[in-house]
């Protein structure tokens, strides 16, 4: 049963809705044991690194080990699942990220609904990507590309990593706001497809500004725009994406949920933590250093998130035909 967007933001405002001085045993008494944060993803991947950053910090200030937990499977439905049955106290958390809001509508059949059965609790960064062509290419800008797209319809091979990824994802939603037709070929990782495009096999990747940025540098890359919002660190003097299609915007995300009924004043713990983390020079060195920018929010904030990048992606994946293999 898919619950209704309105409704799920009524009862997300409701349920972390706190006064500044309301604090119940429950919060004072948290945490008296280690807490688990389960991620969806084997080490090393992005929602396991920043999971790993987020970690020692909450296990400082609160006085108890945060654990991180990979177990990998199903593009984070396994994780997913694990957690949004497990007791809604505040000791198992999920590294929630946007594959779970891609999923939504990928998978037909789960044995959890993300927005019912998960309480937000906080934002902790985001993950712009950055769309790259050889060097080689005639196209030196977005606009340019545009053009070289329309002129070579359904001729134009675009790298991606898994179907539904948010490689592929960024890129149908370019082709679906630019009327382009470009062929997605599939790889098993955005590291495997960047030598094809380098070598000239492949015309165009959005990849993680993370992952190309040092193929960019060396001169292997070229930029044309970052899919975020906002101009990034890393890559300053490379434009957005919508400063030439308005209103494009793609990024990566990962946050914490807990399972829904977990009580209140232990989300607004938690979630004052992570905005202290995300307010820290040094914690927000350390996710520049990646290629993440820091997102913070209450968990209201973050829900409303939650439930408008759900419903975005789900057209653009219905809209493509995309579904899980």
């Amino acid at each position: 049963m898919r619950v209704p967007r309105r409704r799920f933001l009524q009862m997300l405002g409701a349920s972390v809705a706190l006064g500044g001085s309301q604090q119940s045993a429950t919060a004072q008494a948290y945490p008296s044991r280690p807490v688990h944060i389960i991620v969806g993803f084997a080490p090393g991947g992005f929602s396991d690194i920043t999971a790993r950053l987020i970690a020692p910090w909450l296990s400082e200030r609160l006085g108890q080990q945060f654990v991180v937990e990979n177990q990998p499977g199903g593009s984070s439905n396994i994780a997913t699942a694990h957690v949004a049955h497990a007791t809604a106290d505040g000791y198992t958390l999920l590294q929630a990220g946007d594959p779970n809001a891609f999923n939504a509508t990928l998978y037909d059949k789960l044995d959890f609904n993300f927005i019912r059965d998960f309480v937000p609790v906080a934002s902790i960064d985001r993950a712009p990507f950055v769309m790259v062509v050889n060097p080689s290419s005639p196209a030196k800008t977005v606009a340019e590309f545009i053009a070289y797209a329309k002129a070579n319809a359904g001729k134009l091979n675009m790298g991606a990593s898994g179907v539904g990824g948010p490689t592929q994802l960024y890129g149908e939603l370019f082709k679906a706001m630019t009327g382009t037709d470009m062929v997605a070929v599939q790889y098993r990782g955005v590291g495997m497809a960047l030598p094809d495009l380098i070598g000239g096999r492949l015309d165009v990747i959005f990849a993680p500004v993370a992952t190309a940025v040092g193929q960019v540098r060396a001169g292997k890359l070229r930029p044309l725009g970052v899919t975020s919002g906002m101009r990034v660190t890393a890559l300053p003097d490379v434009p957005t994406i919508g400063e030439t299609v308005s209103g494009y915007e793609a990024s990566g995300w990962t946050g914490l949920c807990a399972p829904a009924s977990t009580p209140p004043e232990i989300v607004a713990t938690l979630n004052q933590h992570v905005n202290s983390a995300l307010a820290d020079t040094g914690f927000k060195v350390k996710l520049a250093e990646l290629g993440l920018e820091p997102y913070a929010s209450t968990p209201a904030e973050f829900g409303k998130f939650i439930a408008d990048s759900t419903e975005k992606w789900s057209k653009v994946i219905r809209t493509a035909g995309i579904k899980a293999e």
